[in-house]
């Protein structure tokens, strides 16, 4: 039922109350006038009769006869004259008054009063006196009718000019709704225009405001999918570039480690077969030999030291834990000063190349930036399981996050593993770890120095679907 017919409704009840009160009172008005006329004409006809009805008795029946139908009818009385053996000899008219109508006899049951009789008895006879209210009832109940034809005629006027007003009134309210239904069906730009009443205006008002936060909100929600779907995709694209990178450096660095080093070795082995040749015979020919030789082998180092750095190839052929000690080994020969501790518990879990690797480069990122930028000079790699994750932490005592060169604003990196802005190489680990499903860290430590953390989930990291 909507508001405008529960409205009229209410109005339509509380008329009809209304109604039904006054139709009451009225009622009980009309019951008392009709018995106060009744009874005041019944007993003015039985005084008047009493006082003459012997003058004419002593006359005889005739003359009583005759004055009664002289007298004819009273109003409200009915007189009726009987013989000494109770035969009626006379009876007063009817009234003409609205002649040929009676009031309902519910009505009249509601409104007569107790219709008193009154007997004179004379010798020749008796003179009964009955009082009569069917026309004070007839006269009661026209009253009553056009009474209750003005009140339903009222009735209907009031209901039909409250259903018109409230329709006026709440007609802003199926705006309200129409638009409500609108937004609904996505309809996300619909605006109500100014709506006429305080309490409809202000919920036009109330409503724009929320259709404006709505699309405001919807808008960045859009903005922030297309990004995301943007940022899922650079990563994909960075992943795939990555793979290919990878697979490169592995290309490269057998190339340089298989072609190359045998070339360089070759070389060096000709250049020393040539200087014992002319040994004592060419000074200048030996010594060009020997310097050959000597570069050879420079450059053999050199690009041993270079193999391990563009893709660790012991990585793929002995495993993480050879790979890590190889780096390290490396690290104390070209750091002689520098104290490098390696602990690696993997127990028997197999790593998936991915996961391998990333953390072969965290190790690799987190020694040379302790190195190069912190001037540490005591490293502490750990790699275990700890509760399902696979921890990787490198530890220096350098000069920490405070150094600008390296772990300040350049090498940086927040606790939710985004590293800070600048530096690349932390925020491509940061990046390839998170593709794994793991989290990284960088924090200063006390009293002085950086710790670099991996954590990679063991089920992801050793390819465990379940």
């Amino acid at each position: 039922m909507t508001l405008r017919l529960q409205i009229n409704l209410i109005v339509g009840v509380l008329t009809l109350l209304f109604v039904a009160a006054v139709l009451g009172l009225q009622l009980r008005s009309t019951r008392e006038s009709v018995r106060e006329e009744v009874v005041a004409a019944n007993r003015v006809a039985a005084q008047l009769l009493d006082r003459t009805v012997w003058r004419y008795a002593a006359q005889g029946t005739p003359a009583m006869l005759g004055f009664l139908q002289g007298v004819g009818r009273v109003r409200s009385t009915d007189i009726s004259l009987f013989d000494a053996s109770g035969q009626a000899l006379y009876t007063s008219p009817p009234s003409p008054y609205k002649a040929g109508r009676d009031a309902p006899p519910w009505f009249a049951r509601l409104v007569q009063p107790p219709l008193a009789e009154q007997s004179i008895a004379f010798p020749d006879g008796r003179l009964v006196v009955r009082a009569n209210a069917s026309r004070a009832v007839l006269d009661a109940w026209d009253e009553a009718l056009a009474l209750l034809i003005y009140a339903v005629g009222l009735l209907l006027v009031v209901n039909a000019g409250v259903y018109w007003l409230v329709g006026r009134t709440v007609r802003p309210f199926a705006q309200i709704v129409q638009a409500l239904n609108q937004v609904e069906g996505g309809r996300f730009g619909t605006a109500l225009p100014p709506l006429p009443g305080h309490e409809a205006g202000a919920i036009g008002a109330a409503f724009n405001r929320m259709v404006g936060e709505l699309q405001r909100h919807i808008d960045t929600e859009r903005r922030a999918v297309r990004a995301e779907l943007q940022l899922s995709d650079s990563r994909e694209l960075t992943r795939w570039i990555e793979q290919h990178v990878e697979q490169e450096r592995r290309l490269i660095a057998r190339e340089l480690h298989d072609e190359l080093g045998q070339s360089v070795t070759a070389m060096r082995s000709m250049a020393l077969s040539i200087a014992q040749r002319v040994q004592g015979l060419d000074a200048q020919a030996e010594t060009a030999a020997r310097t050959i030789a000597d570069e050879s082998s420079r450059l053999y180092d050199a690009m041993h030291g270079i193999i391990p750095r563009l893709s660790p190839l012991v990585l793929d052929r002995f495993g993480l834990a050879d790979a890590l000690n190889d780096l390290v080994e490396r690290t104390r020969r070209s750091q002689p000063g520098v104290v490098v501790d390696l602990q690696v518990e993997l127990a028997d879990a197999q790593l998936q190349p991915d996961a391998a690797l990333a953390l072969y480069r965290a190790a690799q990122e987190g020694l040379t930036n302790a190195l190069r930028h912190g001037q540490a000079t005591r490293l502490d790699i750990r790699l275990h399981n700890e509760e399902g994750e696979l921890l990787l932490s490198v530890s220096d005592n350098g000069h920490g996050l405070q150094n600008a060169g390296v772990a300040g604003s350049a090498g940086a990196a927040d606790a939710t593993g985004t590293a800070g802005a600048g530096h690349h190489g932390l925020r491509w680990l940061a990046e390839r770890v998170q593709a794994l499903g793991g989290s990284f860290a960088l924090s200063p430590t006390a009293p002085q120095g950086a710790q670099l953390q991996v954590r990679l989930p063991l089920s992801a990291a050793a390819g465990d679907p379940g």
